[in-house]
């Protein structure tokens, strides 16, 4: 049994921990392209979802030579979209964790806010008509651009606190 279902996040770990709710009532996502989630019944928490955001596209060597990496330690990629990639690993193989320290956590946080902050000020300056006439389109620049500022905001802040925690520590 398949089912599609359709949704927007605007925050990658609510879209993870979506995911993986669904994956404990026994719906796996196999699929995903920009909002739509396509899910097959099976054992409920037979997996584990994470979700990342690539340092450079998955058709790069680097990324190639990573998401193998990632395959021989039992870990499936399910779907890719731009440097987006959805990945699931069966809860029998052990734990899945994508960030094992601070660091990573960080340089992941950065790559989310330096990938959303150009769209933001584009679609800002096009809205407030810096980049041309003002029209009434232009309002829904200024939309684009305030709905993207709220997860640069919060990823902004969660990477403030894991740098203030780096510092504690050292």
């Amino acid at each position: 049994m398949k089912k599609r279902v359709f949704r927007f996040y605007a925050n990658y770990e609510k879209e993870e921990a979506w995911l993986n709710e669904m994956a404990a009532s026994g719906w796996h996502c196999v699929d995903y392209l920009f909002g739509r989630y396509l899910f097959e019944k099976g054992e409920p928490g037979a997996y584990i979802y994470r979700i990342q955001l690539l340092e450079y596209y998955t058709n790069h060597a680097e990324s190639v030579t990573y998401l193998e990496f990632l395959e021989d330690a039992g870990v499936e990629v399910i779907a890719s979209h731009l440097r987006w990639v959805y990945l699931r690993k069966k809860t029998a193989d052990g734990p899945f964790e994508l960030f094992s320290d601070k660091e990573s956590r960080i340089a992941h946080y950065k790559r989310i806010i330096y990938m959303l902050l150009p769209l933001a000020l584009f679609n800002f300056l096009f809205g407030t008509g810096l980049l041309g006439r003002v029209r009434p389109i232009n309002s829904l620049n200024l939309g684009a651009a305030l709905l993207l500022a709220v997860p640069i905001i919060s990823y902004f802040k969660r990477l403030q606190t894991l740098e203030k925690e780096n510092q504690i520590r050292e």
